[in-house]
């Protein structure tokens, strides 16, 4: 007897399915016959997509604000460039050609502007920069300090008291502040329009600082209290020169702001009798030099006096620029 022939139960393939496992032709072909045929593909193909929308957006963003810095430079070195060369001018060639290039580069000019007043007017100005600047750097840094390391009833009160100092506009206290310093007995003198420029930069100082020293490491302070060191020894000898970035960068902006002050000199620092000399500033002897001249216009002279007033400031914000840039971004990337 024969054994019955027992059928398997596992499908038979399918010829469709069997068709589409099998590699196609021309693919293998493509992919056997050169190698580097399908990446050169891949290539072309994302090389010829187009640029995507935020790349596109950021192009066109960069290529704007840089348009924008390339035109506001313009804006500032032109002028000064020509404030400039004005000064190695004639009034005849600046009354016919106020836009052409000195014939003569002659620096007389500077002596006799500086003969007419200027050098006197310079040294005012250093004499009371020399004190105001050192004095509000060291109250705005003590004031700032105490208000964002220490906890106490009123914190919050006094810096904002000092926020609001910085918004108040100086024009609304130019009176009361005339009378307070009359009856100090002030007017007129260097110790008089240095204690109104500590007071007229300090709010700013604390507002800077105090974000600042907010940013620094707390354990440091804590290991100087740790090996004995007190209080004010902690804030001088570690605190402070760990904050050096922001006191070069808001020193910068004191003696920018001191420099080309104004409206205080203006009503502090008049004489206030026959006897009493002359102590104006750079910005005010320049209007001192201008009225001086009259009718016998010596445009030359001007020209030189406010390039004399302009360079100092020019090289100290040069030379500490990377500092300042230092000073500002610090305090936001830690």
């Amino acid at each position: 007897m024969t054994a019955p022939i027992q059928k398997s139960d596992a499908p038979e393939p399918d010829a469709q399915t069997s068709d589409a496992q099998k590699p196609d032709a021309q693919t293998s072909d493509a992919a056997t016959a050169g190698g580097a045929a399908v990446p050169r593909q891949r290539a072309a193909r994302k090389g010829s997509a187009p640029a995507s929308g935020p790349a596109r957006e950021g192009v066109v963003l960069n290529v704007f604000s840089h348009g924008f810095l390339a035109v506001w430079a313009l804006l500032i070195v032109l002028p000064l460039l020509w404030l400039v060369l004005s000064s190695f001018k004639t009034d005849a060639q600046i009354a016919g050609s106020a836009f052409g290039w000195p014939e003569n580069w002659s620096f007389d000019v500077f002596g006799r502007a500086w003969n007419k007043g200027i050098g006197d007017y310079f040294l005012n100005t250093v004499i009371v920069l020399v004190f105001s600047v050192p004095l509000t750097m060291l109250f705005g840094s003590m004031a700032a300090y105490v208000l964002a390391r220490y906890e106490f009833w009123g914190n919050r009160l006094i810096y904002y008291f000092f926020v609001a100092g910085a918004m108040f506009p100086v024009f609304l206290a130019l009176v009361p502040l005339f009378f307070m310093v009359k009856m100090l007995g002030m007017l007129n003198t260097y110790q008089g329009l240095v204690l109104v420029y500590v007071a007229y930069s300090m709010p700013f100082t604390v507002f800077f600082m105090h974000s600042f020293f907010r940013t620094l490491p707390t354990a440091v302070f804590e290991a100087a209290i740790l090996d004995g060191a007190s209080h004010t020894r902690a804030f001088f000898q570690v605190m402070l020169p760990m904050a050096k970035p922001g006191l070069l960068s808001v020193g910068i902006f004191n003696t920018l702001g001191q420099w080309n002050q104004f409206i205080l000199p203006t009503v502090l620092m008049q004489p206030q009798s026959g006897d009493d000399p002359e102590r104006y500033v750079l910005t005010q002897g320049l209007i001192q030099l201008e009225q001086q001249q009259g009718y016998a216009t010596d445009l030359p002279v001007l020209f030189a006096g406010v390039t004399i007033a302009m360079i100092p400031m020019l090289v100290v914000y040069l030379s500490f620029q990377r500092q300042v840039q230092a000073g500002l971004t610090s305090a936001t990337l830690k």
